[in-house]
């Protein structure tokens, strides 16, 4: 039986605002493009809320282990390749943001068939603090100063996605069994 707990109700929420975000974010208007970053804003927060909620109210479920990170992805990679249609960010920025995800995925996949979990870092945590700052601005690029420090944000988001990406793998190499291995 699925438990759909509180928190993982919310983590499904996050999931159904993507269809919302998309119809204001490729809406030409400057009320679309508000109403683009609330909707993503309001979800981004739920990514906090969700894990919080699990863990104060001990309803840590495998079922939110496996939604909470796909339903970051999706909000993340859902806000950002608009944002490459309406050339408020560069196609390669993306392609990296958005490798790392499948590599640490499927790196965390590996890892878990060989009974290794892999915590994630302070990088990661900061990573997707720099992510969501720089799509809400990328989102508001209303004038040379959103459009300015949107771009810092997302350069320092995806450095931050390349470092936290590696430190997954160090993490992995770290604990691997090279016995186990072989097969994989």
């Amino acid at each position: 039986m699925i438990d759909l707990n509180l928190p993982n109700k919310i983590t499904l929420l996050r999931i159904f605002l993507i269809p919302l975000l998309l119809v204001f974010l490729i809406s030409p208007s400057l009320w679309s493009c508000l109403l683009a970053a609330i909707v993503f804003g309001f979800a981004a927060a739920t990514d906090w809320l969700d894990g919080h909620l699990a863990r104060v109210t001990n309803q840590v479920t495998l079922l939110g282990k496996l939604l909470d990170p796909v339903a970051d992805k999706l909000l993340v990679v859902a806000a950002l390749v608009p944002l490459v249609e309406l050339d408020r960010v560069s196609a390669w920025v993306v392609v990296v943001i958005v490798g790392r995800e499948f590599a640490v995925s499927g790196l965390r996949m590996i890892a878990s068939s060989q009974g290794i979990h892999i915590a994630s870092g302070a990088t990661g945590k900061y990573k997707m603090g720099a992510e969501i700052t720089a799509i809400l601005l990328l989102i508001l690029d209303f004038n040379f100063l959103f459009h300015f420090l949107g771009q810092v944000a997302i350069y320092a988001a995806m450095v931050m996605a390349i470092v936290s990406g590696v430190d997954y793998f160090v993490q992995f190499w770290n604990k691997l069994d090279p016995a186990k291995l072989e097969g994989v």
